[in-house]
């Protein structure tokens, strides 16, 4: 007599991106993550998805581009602040309004390709993690300040709260629902990445890393590595800091 294994599978997945004047990637980043969806679907590694485009209160086209899509395809939905909320409360958006028992927050310039996200599906499913969470093989592309900069708070993460992780501000996040029911974020800056990863690994929740090509911004502007969001980000860090210790592990 054999036993079959059962293999875990996932009713639906939410894919949301923070935007803010996103124009020039907007359909570049939806029909990514439409196509690797369909692919997941197609192999049941999926039942269904979803995708949000969280509009942080754009100044260009790219809330009306966004509706535009959601008019054109069910699975498309759109959030609209009236007010600009910057990273971490456009992150907040998207994680309220996502639906699915795994949600993925990436970066509208898809700085990874899309497809490593079926990899990502199978790693969480395979080695019973709660969180995906990818880091860049080749960072040469961004240059040598914000690689610099990026090492400098890894190290500052790793000292103050004990949690290593090789690039913990690369947008490619992968969570089960479980850990969005679970962990409460405050941040509104940056540090909402790491807040994210302290949290989950203090409640208990497994992180597993992966290592994904990187694709550095060709069009636009980014402002990450500016002088008031670096700022931003230590502040809330340092603000944080007592409440993040104070994290344990509840029963689950």
């Amino acid at each position: 007599m054999t036993n079959e294994l059962s293999v875990e599978h996932f009713g639906m997945l939410s894919i949301f991106f923070p935007m803010w004047n996103e124009e020039q990637y907007i359909h570049k980043a939806v029909r990514a993550a439409q196509e690797t969806c369909d692919r997941l679907v197609a192999e049941n590694e999926i039942g269904d998805y979803e995708i949000i485009v969280v509009d942080d209160a754009s100044t260009d086209r790219t809330g009306e581009l966004a509706d535009a899509l959601a008019a054109a395809d069910s699975r498309v939905r759109v959030v609209h602040h009236p007010v600009n909320r910057k990273l971490g409360g456009s992150i907040k958006s998207g994680f309220e309004a996502a639906k699915g028992d795994l949600v993925l927050y990436t970066d509208a310039d898809l700085p990874f390709e899309m497809i490593e996200l079926v990899r990502a599906v199978r790693v969480l499913r395979t080695y019973e993690a709660d969180i995906v969470s990818a880091y860049r093989l080749d960072r040469t592309g961004e240059g040598p300040r914000r690689a610099v900069y990026s090492w400098v708070y890894n190290g500052l993460i790793h000292t103050m709260f004990g949690t290593r992780l090789r690039d913990i501000n690369f947008a490619f996040k992968l969570c089960r629902r479980e850990v969005l029911d679970r962990v409460h974020l405050a941040s509104e800056g940056s540090f909402i990445d790491a807040e994210l990863i302290i949290r989950a690994q203090r409640s208990g929740f497994q992180v597993v890393q992966i290592g994904v090509d990187y694709f550095p911004r060709t069009r636009g502007v980014s402002t990450l590595s500016s002088i008031g969001v670096i700022r931003t980000m230590l502040r809330e860090m340092w603000a944080l800091r007592g409440d993040l210790r104070s994290v344990t592990p509840d029963a689950r």
